[in-house]
């Protein structure tokens, strides 16, 4: 492999500007196909084969008539304190109300309080609902208007009024800067790690590009494919922070290689060839790891994973040729002034000067450090990840509801209203379909099903059933004691599903339990039982690719333990500030509430690819130093010495990227922002950083075990680009004394 990427990586530097003409074609192409596509759909939950996505889709096919796809809005209308709602006056003043919110062409209908029921028993407040034919994505700012305006009249007459539903529009806060703010501290970064502003720039135009191409194709393809704008942003949170990274590795091994003194386009080879090998390797994990999330079964996962791992793949093709090319305009520029001026030297001059004042760089003394107390920085690494995990323990998953909006939100108003006047579990009322399978006898079947529902414990009312016009299927509305977050709920719906049995043997009916809160419960419980097994996929995953590219038992092991460690660490924290409030205030949580469901598996998918990046690109650069003849000890210095500074400067990158997202308005984004921040952070900070030298340390030449048969089996992917120095002929002065004591070193390799 780093023998074809050394020939791809001249090539693209021979024929950078045909490499460079055709990524921005490319680019402008897929943008213009995105202006002109059709507007995102906005996201949905749907789980094949549950018991709640069965009922949903019986209830679309037998009532087409209640648009269960379109948008909703409930209308929340509390009188003046000291009055009733069902005055005369407050009467005739909610009556124009419902008469304002049916007006406009996208309304499918307007419930009047008085006559659905919807009023309090205190009389003080009532709600109506209002119904669109189409999805909230589809409503158009004169509907909004009018539904703003509706409430804003009443509002002035002295009534409480707030509105809840999809159907209302969300405060928008950021308005797209997250990725701005990641891409400036990542400019910073890079122009303190390279020291110059063209080196730099490099690594940012690349990222921009390729994140530019692969947003612009989810959002060409959304309306075709079903994909959200929150499937775009995270694509873009990902896509931009590897493509920054591997950009930076190129740019790196590029520098190094012109720095020992060869020509510009030799230098572009062998980085490529080098370094290339391994970003190809890293970005297969993470593309392998988001690929792996549609073993989940959920549509939306699924479609988030594959469009994120489509971007991550753009980042790697541009970063292996793009970057080549790029590299053949800047030349030495690419370089600090001063090491420009040091190769204009002569060599002998240059060596002997580096010989003179040579002075350890920050990696070096940290890997000394480390080695000189490994078991003090082991123990104090691993406590302090455990300490922070202890909160996982206490990990709940839900989704976002109104009850998490911001307590200055209408959404938020509208719930706390509906909770107060008609109790907890009036905000997740359950929805429980009776079907007769063709039988015009579905009234009784349900009337039947009501009176048992309505003696189950938890269930404080049941509301008579809605016959569809065949008369085979019913609806029966159940309202829940507790609250749609609350564990009990839970319980609750379990219960009604065990009892659902007999009922069906009784009335010779398939009955069904369905509803908002019964999804997120069904959501929530099919991620529960997909995290392990794909916690083991990954794992295992990992100890596979590594043991085929550091030819070592314990090294994959080692950083499959460290990877676990890492997660359980960023849940650890995720549960912390998003469910327990701390610090709160600072990262900008309104409401501390459940873990969004998809959280832990999808992060454990991110960070698995990103901490093997951090793995190969750093203990790559200690396994060459193992087989070119130097100690285990000696090796762990070295790797630190060429690649601790890259390393750092991409997590910081990475993190700076993550962070930005923090300040998103989606709840969703925001604690995916958080998360993947806080992980990249004890990964590549503390696991491999800190743990992994202190291991190796410890372990020593054990590490680097690998049983005869096992070595004669696994097939040689060449990461380190090991072939390839043994098929270049030394292109340099100052690269000759290098490859002779290379091939002095060669009856040493393993």
């Amino acid at each position: 492999m780093a023998t074809f990427l050394y020939k791809l990586g001249r090539l693209s530097f021979r024929r950078r500007r045909y490499v460079a003409l055709l990524w921005v074609l490319l680019l402008g192409g897929i943008g213009y196909a995105s202006s002109a596509a059709p507007a995102p759909p906005a996201d949905s939950f749907s789980m094949p084969g549950t018991d709640s996505q069965k009922a949903f889709d019986l209830l679309d096919e037998r009532f087409p008539a209640a648009s269960a796809e379109g948008a909703t809005a409930r209308v929340v209308i509390r009188a003046p304190e000291g009055e009733k709602i069902t005055d005369p006056a407050a009467k005739a003043e909610v009556k124009q109300l419902v008469a304002a919110l049916g007006k406009g062409s996208q309304v499918a209908g307007v419930a009047d309080p008085y006559k659905a029921n919807a009023v309090s028993k205190d009389g003080t407040t009532a709600y109506a609902s209002v119904t669109y034919k189409v999805i909230s994505t589809e409503l158009t700012d004169k509907t909004h208007d009018a539904l703003t305006d509706a409430t804003d009249k009443t509002r002035a007459e002295g009534f409480t009024v707030e509105t809840g539903g999809d159907a209302v529009q969300a405060e928008q806060e950021m308005g797209g800067s997250a990725e701005l703010i990641g891409i400036a501290v990542s400019a910073v970064v890079l122009v303190i790690t390279f020291g110059s502003l063209i080196a730099a720039g490099l690594p940012l135009l690349t990222a921009i590009i390729g994140v530019g191409i692969g947003v612009s194709g989810i959002a060409a393809l959304g309306s075709v494919l079903n994909l959200s704008g929150t499937t775009s942003t995270l694509a873009m949170m990902i896509g931009l922070a590897v493509g920054i990274d591997y950009a930076l590795f190129i740019v790196s091994r590029y520098r190094a290689e012109i720095a020992e003194g060869r020509e510009p386009e030799e230098a572009a080879g062998r980085a490529t060839g080098t370094a290339g090998s391994a970003v190809v390797f890293a970005g297969l994990t993470v593309i392998v790891a988001l690929a792996g999330l549609s073993v989940v079964h959920i549509p939306m996962l699924t479609k988030m994973g594959l469009a994120a791992a489509a971007t991550v793949a753009i980042a790697v093709l541009i970063a292996l040729t793009m970057i080549p090319a790029l590299l053949g305009f800047a030349g030495k520029r690419a370089l600090r002034r001063k090491d420009r001026k040091n190769l204009a030297k002569p060599a002998a001059a240059h060596s002997a000067g580096d010989a003179e004042g040579a002075k350890p760089n920050l990696g070096t003394r940290w890997a000394r450090l480390v080695l000189r107390r490994p078991v003090t920085v082991l123990l104090i690494g691993v406590l302090g990840l455990g300490a922070v995990a202890v909160p996982a323990t206490s990990l709940e998953l839900g989704l976002p509801d109104e009850g998490t909006s911001a307590p200055d939100t209408t959404q938020r108003k509208a719930y706390d209203m509906l909770s107060e006047s008609f109790g907890a579990g009036f905000n997740g009322p359950l929805m429980v379909t009776v079907d007769t399978g063709g039988a015009k006898d579905a009234a009784a079947a349900a009337k039947t099903v009501s009176t048992s529902l309505a003696k189950v414990d938890g269930v404080a009312a049941v509301t008579p059933a809605s016959v569809n016009p065949a008369g085979d299927t019913a609806i029966i509305t159940v309202v829940p004691s507790t609250g749609p977050s609350d564990h009990k709920t839970e319980e609750l719906v379990k219960t009604i599903r065990s009892t659902t049995s007999g009922l069906e043997a009784d009335t010779t009916s398939d009955v069904l339990v369905t509803g908002q809160t019964a999804m997120t419960i069904d959501f929530s419980q099919t991620l529960n039982d997909a995290l392990l097994p794909y916690l083991g996929l990954v794992v295992g995953l990992a100890f596979l690719l590594l043991m085929l590219v550091f030819r070592s038992v314990l090294v994959p092991l080692k950083a499959a333990l460290g990877f676990l460690l890492s997660v359980a660490a960023a849940l650890g924290a995720v549960v912390a500030v998003f469910q327990w409030g701390w610090l709160a205030d600072i990262v900008g949580v309104d409401q501390p509430g459940p873990i969004m469901s998809m959280m832990p598996i999808f992060m454990i998918g991110v960070v698995f690819g990103l901490a093997m990046d951090y793995e190969v690109f750093l203990v790559t650069r200690m396994r060459e130093a193992y087989v070119h003849g130097a100690r285990p000890a000696e090796a762990v210095v070295t790797g630190f010495k060429h690649g601790g500074r890259v390393v750092g400067a991409a997590a910081i990158i990475m993190i700076s990227v993550f962070s930005g997202f923090i300040m998103e308005n989606n709840d969703m984004i925001k604690m995916m922002g958080f998360g993947l921040a806080i992980a990249v952070f004890f990964d590549a900070f503390v696991v491999r950083m800190a743990i992994v030298p202190a291991v190796l340390a410890l372990l020593g030449k054990s590490a680097w075990w690998l049983p005869r048969w096992l070595d004669k089996v696994l097939p040689n992917v060449d990461v380190e680009g090991e072939k390839l120095h043994k098929t270049l002929a030394p292109s340099s002065p100052a690269a000759e004394g290098k490859d002779e004591q290379e091939r002095e070193l060669e009856p040493v390799r393993g």
